[in-house]
């Protein structure tokens, strides 16, 4: 089968397109031939092993799997003697950042892992960019316990997870305020902002409006530059580390600024499970969730994707057409 793959860790001149194996599912897996994928922050991420931390997960070295991808959506190929969720044929989208493959014309994922049947009406191009920025969304969005009522900031909400955040936050009831570059204006209201702003003209750390939660969607602020922002008691959420890894740390003395009523920063550890991506699923089948795509590369320009997707001008989500 055909694979993008990298036997070292670098930028995307070091990915190729060749001739791998076609893996073969164990008793409880599924072969799943792979329609679409994408290219996301986190395959970005790992494919130069940034943060350093990266390589905890995925080889110290060199890269323990050599085709990234972790969002995928396809048909079951074939399926292991102790599959009983899943049959051949069945349209599936799922994610996996353990052992990746999404990028390749073939991958195996085992059936109680975060793979799920696609919802009619939903294109593969459109399952396979539901499950990376969507289910960090979530994962923030369950961990701020929003209320209806509360009034939500969402920095950068014209990527992956903002796009989705946005969303869902609105379906939570939320008040919902974000930001987004000048041609996005548009869009990001269409995805339920109450107020867009412009970050490219205004300073939207100075809009005048205080919040009970600022979600940074793009890890390109700060807990100092927000905290301005918040009410007595709001969280400040980030999906990224910080200067000096400074949002967990913060994040560690949080159960002691809630006791005392204080600002806070929030730092949840992500995670996605069957039952996120069921959570997704259903959103997608009602309308609630659209996932946002800027434009589509062929696996054999897989390259050219990966230097877009690292300009950081992407809007939403970039698919890699494999089939």
């Amino acid at each position: 089968m055909k694979a993008a793959v990298h036997t070292r860790y670098g930028p995307p001149e070091v990915l190729r397109v060749d001739e791998v194996p076609t893996p073969v599912p164990a008793a409880n897996e599924l072969l799943v031939r792979v329609c679409y994928s994408s290219v996301n922050r986190t395959d970005c991420g790992f494919l130069r092993a940034r943060p350093f931390i990266t390589r905890l997960f995925s080889g110290l070295l060199r890269p323990r799997h050599t085709a990234l991808g972790c969002e995928f959506a396809g048909r079951v190929e074939a399926v292991g003697s102790a599959v009983t969720r899943f049959a051949v044929g069945d349209a599936v989208f799922g994610f996996d950042d353990a052992r990746w493959g999404g990028h390749a014309q073939y991958k195996v994922i085992a059936e109680d892992r975060a793979v799920v049947r696609t919802p009619d009406g939903i294109t593969d191009e459109q399952a396979a960019v539901s499950s990376e920025g969507a289910h960090y969304a979530l994962v923030w969005v369950r961990a701020l316990k929003v209320r209806p009522g509360q009034r939500v900031l969402v920095h950068g909400a014209t990527g992956a997870i903002g796009s989705a955040a946005v969303q869902l936050l609105r379906h939570a009831g939320a008040h919902v305020v974000a930001t987004s570059t000048t041609r996005n204006v548009e869009l990001v209201r269409g995805l339920g902002a109450e107020r867009v702003i412009d970050h490219e003209r205004e300073d939207f750390t100075r809009c005048g409006e205080t919040f009970d939660v600022v979600f940074d969607a793009v890890g390109k602020s700060s807990f100092a530059a927000c905290r301005r922002l918040l009410v007595r008691g709001g969280i400040y959420v980030s999906t990224e580390l910080g200067t000096m890894a400074q949002n967990p740390l913060l994040a560690l003395v949080g159960p002691l600024c809630k006791l005392v009523g204080a600002r806070r920063v929030l730092f949840p550890i992500p995670s996605c499970t069957q039952a996120d991506l069921e959570f997704l699923r259903d959103r997608l089948a009602r309308g609630e969730l659209r996932p946002v795509i800027d434009r589509v590369y062929p696996l054999d320009d897989i390259v050219s994707a990966f230097r877009y997707v690292e300009t950081g001008q992407k809007t939403g989500n970039v698919p890699i057409r494999i089939a």
